[in-house]
């Protein structure tokens, strides 16, 4: 079948956003694979899928593969790509639509200067709910936070990290580091990933804290490998920095691909995420 795709990226984070509503779907892992394949396919971090909701008051549905061909729950710069998306379409004429998720409704706006908002709701700090098995873990308190100690191996030697449980509708794990470009993500991140302490696997973080209001970060997306920029590690990264009471909101994340803006007001409140959203290319591929 031939596939209608729009190529699009939110501070280098890159996606195949494809229009479900308008043409018939129906893949599979492999040829998710295929699409996001930066050789043999189109290439992406992550496959975003416009639906008709199925959920009452809602605008869309919105379903996101990563590059290894599984679905995940939720998706920070996708938002952002997907409401850029639905309005340069004329799927909508709304500045801000009601998007369904399997993590739950966001709500992403595109402002009038051309970069979009999204309200990421509130994060989920329970461990149990994250998921993260704390069970016989002694944690650290430090501010608001508990940090849980896990054990990974950077060479021969084997080290202790401690990280911040945080959801954003997808499990984080958030550690401060002093450097992040020196910090072992490539090496660490795997590892961290695929911790049995994380049932569902985990998107490894690595914040350094610059000043109260700004930081760097790099994120091993989990499904993905190392991205240059993940929304909802943003997110999670600055929640647990204001939790730990090293930052105050809003802050500002430099990733790799650019610059986020978060804002958290606390317990129980939503985050908000603001940030571009840019269209590549267009085509169509025979799958």
């Amino acid at each position: 079948m031939k596939l209608k795709f729009t190529k699009m990226h939110g501070a280098g984070n890159d996606f195949v956003v494809i229009d479900a509503v308008n043409q018939a779907l129906d893949l599979g892992p492999e040829q998710w694979r295929r699409l996001a394949d930066r050789r043999f396919g189109i290439g992406a971090d992550q496959i975003l899928i416009v639906e008709r909701p199925t959920e009452a008051g809602c605008d869309f549905r919105y379903r996101i593969y990563n590059n290894d061909g599984g679905e995940v729950e939720q998706c920070g710069n996708g938002s952002r790509a997907f409401v850029r998306f639905v309005s340069d379409k004329g799927l909508t004429d709304k500045r801000s639509i009601r998007v369904q998720t399997m993590a739950g409704i966001i709500t992403p706006r595109l402002e009038d200067d051309g970069s979009v908002t999204v309200d990421m709701g509130a994060p989920i700090l329970e461990p149990a709910r994250v998921p993260f098995d704390s069970a016989g873990l002694d944690g650290t308190a430090q501010g608001r936070d508990t940090l849980w100690p896990l054990a990974v191996r950077v060479g021969a030697e084997e080290r202790t990290v401690l990280v911040s449980a945080v959801s954003m509708g997808n499990p984080h794990a958030v550690q401060v580091v002093d450097d992040v470009e020196t910090a072992p993500v490539l090496e660490t991140g795997p590892q961290i990933e695929h911790h049995p302490r994380f049932p569902k696997r985990v998107n490894a973080g690595y914040l350094q804290v610059l000043d109260r209001g700004h930081v760097k970060l790099r994120v091993f997306e989990r499904g993905a490998g190392e991205t240059l920029a993940c929304g909802t590690g943003a997110c999670a990264a600055v929640v647990a920095g204001i939790r730990r009471g090293l930052l105050d909101s809003p802050v500002e994340v430099q990733a790799r691909g650019g610059r986020l803006t978060i804002r958290w007001a606390g317990e129980g409140e939503p985050v908000y995420m603001s940030g571009p959203a840019e269209t590549v290319f267009e085509g169509e591929i025979e799958i």
